[in-house]
């Protein structure tokens, strides 16, 4: 069993050019289920069938109390590491394949205004080298409309300062140039000129985003460092570094961008992942009318 979580780990990695996260998440997932397996006597995961999985979702739903996305999310992982099993001959079917989970119901992105988001951007205070550093981030972040997963693997390579250029690689396959605004230049450029090389732990470190200890920041020190910034805003919505994605996205179809380019942008592999926006702007249009229209009052 062993063997084949190392076999699976080196498939994501070279196979499907999985980011860190989606690595990590696939490999924690399939681990949690393999144990599962282990309790119940079965040794091996070849020997299971569709019921045997299924029962697993069960487990997690009423004994783990987990979420529909978190199960959701389970069942993916699981139904990945049975096809590479397939790939590799170990089966003929996948008895993931027709697991059934109910569907949640999706809730809409959270937007912040761009009055937030400029309370949002002014917190950072840069006279002070960990501010300066996030500065940088927080305008990237805005500017590009990037994954927080894809901003911690960001190395310095990846930005071009004198073309106002940011590329973003999520494997070999999907790579993405993304055009960045001045002030976000501005801010990353005087980070790296004056900031970065002060903290760095070791001068061979390729990160361009690095934490206290000189190495490469996590996802969940990102994660805290956007909240705090919107606390100290005063901003009461619920935000998380993936809301800027959002409002970056809604920013840009707001002020005419096609949805097809932000598509490209936010690197969606369906076109159907960025009609959610439009959606939202179609809500806010409708929302806008009847409250302003004077006719649209009259009931």
């Amino acid at each position: 069993m062993h063997d084949l979580q190392k076999d699976f780990q080196l498939y994501l990695k070279h196979a499907k050019s999985a980011s860190q996260n989606t690595l990590e998440s696939y490999l924690r997932d399939v681990g949690y289920y393999l144990s599962y397996l282990k309790k119940k006597g079965i040794e091996d995961p070849v020997c299971v069938n569709t019921e045997t999985i299924q029962s697993y979702a069960g487990y997690l739903e009423k004994a783990q109390h987990k979420s529909v996305a978190t199960i959701t999310r389970n069942i993916a992982s699981i139904r990945c590491f049975y096809r590479f099993l397939m790939e590799f001959d170990h089966i003929k079917t996948n008895p993931a394949a027709k697991i059934h989970i109910k569907k949640e119901e999706k809730k809409l992105p959270q937007i912040l205004t761009g009055k937030e988001i400029e309370m949002l951007l002014e917190q950072p205070d840069i006279r002070d080298p960990k501010g300066c550093r996030d500065k940088a981030m927080l305008e990237l972040l805005y500017a590009t409309g990037i994954r927080a997963s894809e901003m911690i693997e960001l190395n310095v390579s990846d930005i071009n300062l004198k073309k106002n250029t940011l590329i973003c690689s999520r494997g070999k396959s999907n790579e993405r140039m993304i055009p960045v605004y001045n002030t976000a230049v501005s801010a990353v450029s005087n980070y790296i000129g004056h900031v970065r090389p002060l903290m760095l732990y070791s001068e061979k470190e390729q990160a361009l985003f690095v934490n206290l200890n000189g190495k490469r920041l996590t996802r969940q020190g990102f994660w805290k460092i956007v909240k705090g910034y919107a606390k100290l805003a005063g901003i009461t919505k619920e935000i998380t570094p993936h809301t800027l994605r959002h409002s970056f996205a809604m920013h840009l179809l707001e002020n005419g961008a096609e949805l097809k380019d932000i598509q490209i942008m936010l690197g969606h592999a369906d076109i159907s992942s960025t009609q959610i926006y439009q959606h939202l702007l179609n809500d806010h249009y409708k929302e806008v009318y009847n409250s302003c229209h004077p006719r649209a009052k009259l009931g």
